[in-house]
C-alpha cells in the first residue's frame, strides 16, 4: 500500500478500494456509490448530528428534492450563486414541464416558501427544522469520492427567529455543536473563520465555516454556517406578529453539517499505512475475532471455533457489532484484513487462550497485543473505546497544530502554502476591497484566503502592512490551498 504521508493521493485511492467504500465505475460522471462499509460509517456520523441537532431544540422534516425555477429567482443572490451548479429536471415521460426544476442544491428556496404558512405569530418561534438528505451540485472541479462529488449526502438546519440576537446565538450554537460532534467524538480538528465577503453563502450577511487539513496540507471545508438575516425572509414573506400586533419580518440562520466530506476527513485524518482507523462510534464491524486454528484448520468446528462463536454472541448482546471470522484465510491475512477496513478491536482465540481462559487483543490504533482474562473483557473493550478516541484526538490535534504558520511576505507565504496547512498573513482587510489581493494571491500562489478566526480577532501590529499590496493592514487573514 502507498505512504499516505508521501504520496497521499495514491493512498487514499487505495484505501477507498481496498477498505470497500467506494465503487467509481457507477456510469454516470461525478457520481459514486457508497459501499455497505462507508454507508454504516456515514450512519453512525448521521446519528451524532442528528441527536446533537435535537438536543438543541431542533426538530427533523423532509422536504421535496426537486424545486420550482420560479423558487431561485426570489432571492436574486441566491440564484446567481447557485443557478450555474443546477441538475434542471424539465420534463417527465414525453411531457415538458411549463416551469424547470431544480434538484435540490441546498434548501433554501424550497423550505421558506413553507415557513412563510407555518410562521403567523411568536407562538411559532422560534423555529428550528433539520433535514438529513442528499443534495446535487454540477462541480466543474475534478470529482473525488466523499472529499468532491456531484451528489453528496448532509444535514442542514434551518432556523428562524423574532430578533437578531437569537439568530447570532444560533450561529455561535452550530459552532459550538460541530466541536461536540466533529472533534470532540470523530476526533476531527479545525478552525472555524468567518469567511469574507466575496467567499460567503450566497444570500447570506455572513459565512462562518470549519476548514480541517488534509494529510497532504490542503484545506477541506466542512460544517458551515451562515446568518441569513432577513433577506431570504424578505423573498419569500417570512413574517410573524409582534406583541404590539404588528408584522416583522423574521431573522434566519442555516447550518450545513456534511456527512460524505466529513467521511472523507475521518479517514484520511485517522487512517495510516494499514488502512483505516476509526472511532468505535463509526466502525461497520466494532470487534473481530479471529480464531487461531492448527495447521490445515485443525480444530476446525473444535473448541476454538465455539469459543469464537460464544465471544460473538455475547458481544452482540451487549450491543456491539462483532463478527467472528472462519473465512478459509490465515491468521495474517484476518488481520491484515480487518486492519484495512479500521476495526478498532481485535480478539484472537487459540487453543491457549482456550485453556487459560485468557483472550489475546489487539486495539487498532496502538497494535500491541495485550492479555486480557475473559471475565474482564467488557470492561476492557468498554476502556479501550475511550482510550482510542482519546488517542485519536490528541494525535490529530498534534498534527493539525503544526500546520499553523505566519508570514509577513509574498515569498514566505509562498514557502508556507508549498509546506501545506494555513499561513496567517497581515492583509488589507477581507471585506470586498480586499478582494483584488486575495486574487493576486490566487494566481500567483495557488493559494485561497479563508478568511479570520472567528474565536479570537487578531489584530496586526503596528506598521504591519499586507503581504500583498503593502497598504496598512487591517486584519490578520488565513491562507491555504483548498480541495
Amino acid at each position: 500500500m502507498k505512504a499516505k504521508k508521501s504520496d497521499f493521493s495514491g493512498w487514499y485511492t487505495e484505501i477507498t478500494a481496498g477498505a470497500e467504500l467506494c465503487d467509481l465505475r457507477y456510469n454516470v460522471k461525478g457520481m459514486v456509490v457508497f459501499r455497505p462499509n462507508a454507508t454504516i460509517a456515514m450512519k453512525g456520523m448521521y446519528r451524532a448530528w442528528e441527536r446533537e441537532l435535537e438536543a438543541h431544540g431542533h426538530l427533523p422534516a423532509l422536504f421535496p428534492a426537486l424545486i420550482p425555477e420560479s423558487n431561485f429567482t426570489k432571492e436574486s443572490e441566491h440564484v446567481q450563486g447557485f443557478v450555474p451548479e443546477v441538475f434542471w429536471v424539465t420534463g417527465a415521460g414525453d411531457a415538458r414541464f411549463d416551469e424547470r426544476l431544480a434538484l435540490r442544491p441546498t434548501s433554501e428556496t424550497a423550505m421558506y416558501q413553507m415557513y412563510s404558512l407555518w410562521i403567523q405569530g411568536l407562538k411559532d418561534l422560534p423555529l428550528k427544522i433539520y433535514q438529513s438528505c442528499q443534495v446535487w451540485r454540477h462541480e466543474t472541479k475534478a470529482t473525488r469520492p466523499f472529499i468532491r462529488s456531484r451528489e453528496f449526502y448532509w444535514i442542514e438546519a434551518h432556523d428562524a427567529f423574532a430578533t437578531k440576537e437569537e439568530a447570532e446565538e444560533q450561529v455561535l450554537e452550530d459552532m459550538r455543536m460541530t466541536e461536540n460532534v466533529l472533534h470532540r467524538q470523530l476526533g476531527v480538528p479545525f478552525l472555524f473563520f468567518e469567511r469574507p465577503e466575496w467567499d460567503k453563502f450566497p444570500g447570506a450577511i455572513h459565512t462562518y465555516a470549519a476548514d480541517t487539513l488534509m494529510p497532504d496540507g490542503k484545506v477541506l471545508q466542512l460544517p458551515s454556517t451562515h446568518l441569513l438575516g432577513q433577506n431570504f425572509a424578505k423573498s419569500f414573506d417570512v413574517k410573524y406578529q409582534n406583541e404590539k400586533g404588528e408584522k416583522e419580518f423574521v431573522w434566519q440562520t442555516c447550518y450545513g453539517p456534511a456527512i460524505s466530506r466529513g467521511f472523507a476527513a475521518v479517514i484520511s485524518v485517522h487512517g495510516d499505512d494499514k488502512g483505516l482507523v476509526l472511532p468505535f462510534a463509526l466502525a461497520p464491524v466494532q470487534v473481530a475475532i479471529v480464531p487461531i486454528l492448527g495447521k490445515g484448520g485443525e480444530g476446525k468446528g473444535g473448541k476454538v471455533e465455539e469459543k469464537c462463536r460464544e465471544l460473538e454472541g455475547k458481544l452482540k448482546a451487549a450491543g456491539l457489532r462483532a463478527k467472528a471470522d472462519f473465512s478459509e484465510a490465515t491468521p495474517g491475512f484476518k488481520y491484515n484484513r480487518w486492519e484495512m477496513l479500521g476495526v478498532p478491536v481485535r480478539i484472537e482465540v487459540g487453543a491457549r487462550e482456550v485453556e487459560s481462559d485468557r483472550l489475546t487483543v489487539v486495539r487498532r490504533d496502538v497494535g500491541k497485543r495485550e492479555q486480557v482474562v475473559e471475565a474482564s473483557l467488557a470492561a476492557w473493550i468498554s476502556s479501550a473505546e475511550k482510550e482510542l478516541l482519546a488517542s485519536l484526538v490528541s494525535k490529530a490535534d498534534a498534527w493539525f497544530n503544526g500546520m499553523k504558520r505566519k508570514a509577513a511576505s509574498m515569498q514566505e507565504l509562498k514557502k508556507g502554502l508549498e509546506a501545506g496547512g494555513f499561513t496567517a498573513v497581515p492583509f488589507c482587510c477581507v471585506e470586498m476591497g480586499g478582494k483584488p489581493c486575495a486574487d493576486r494571491v490566487k494566481e500567483e500562489l495557488h493559494g485561497d484566503v479563508r478568511g479570520t478566526l472567528h474565536s479570537e480577532k487578531e489584530k496586526p501590529g503596528q506598521g504591519e502592512k499586507c503581504v500583498v499590496c503593502g497598504k496598512p493592514a487591517s486584519c490578520i487573514a488565513w491562507v491555504a490551498r483548498q480541495y
